[in-house]
C-alpha cells in the first residue's frame, strides 16, 4: 500500500481561453512512477487547466490510497491560491478551488510547493503529449 505520494501536476492551454490539458506525474518516496495523466480537458484558461490538474492527481491518489501527498507546481498563483496566501477573485476559479479545498478534507497531509518549469518537465510533457494528440 502507498501512504505518501510525490505527484507533479501541469496545465497548459494553447490560446488563454484555448484547448487545454492537464499532466500529472504521481511517484512513491522512492522516485517510482505510480501513475501518469495527460487528457485534453476542452476549452479552458491556463489557471483552469492547472486546478484541474490538482483535482485529477487527488482523485487518482485517493484511488491508490495515499495519505500524505506532497505536490510540485510551475503555477505560482495556484500554488498561492491553495495556500491561501492569495484570495480567489476570479469567479471562474473558485469553483475550483472549493472542490480541491473539499478533495484535500480527504488525507492526512496534503502539502502544495512551487517549482520552476524546468523542474517540471514530465507533467508538461504529459500536457504538450495530450494537446498533441499523441
Amino acid at each position: 500500500m502507498i501512504t505518501k505520494l510525490i505527484i507533479y501536476t501541469d496545465g497548459g492551454a494553447r490560446g488563454n481561453p484555448g484547448p487545454a490539458a492537464i499532466g500529472a506525474v504521481l511517484t512513491d518516496e522512492q522516485a517510482k512512477v505510480v501513475a501518469e495523466i495527460s487528457q485534453c480537458i476542452g476549452e479552458a484558461t491556463n489557471n483552469q487547466a492547472e486546478y484541474r490538474a490538482v483535482i485529477a492527481a487527488l482523485e487518482k491518489a485517493k484511488e491508490l490510497g495515499a495519505a500524505d501527498l506532497q505536490f510540485f507546481l510551475d503555477s505560482e498563483l495556484v500554488v498561492k491560491q491553495l495556500k491561501r496566501e492569495y484570495k480567489v477573485k476570479n469567479g471562474e476559479l473558485a469553483p475550483l478551488f472549493l472542490r480541491v479545498h473539499n478533495l484535500v478534507v480527504g488525507f492526512k497531509k496534503v502539502s502544495f510547493e512551487h517549482v520552476r518549469r524546468e523542474q517540471n518537465v514530465e507533467a508538461d510533457r504529459l500536457v504538450n503529449s495530450a494537446l498533441d494528440g499523441k
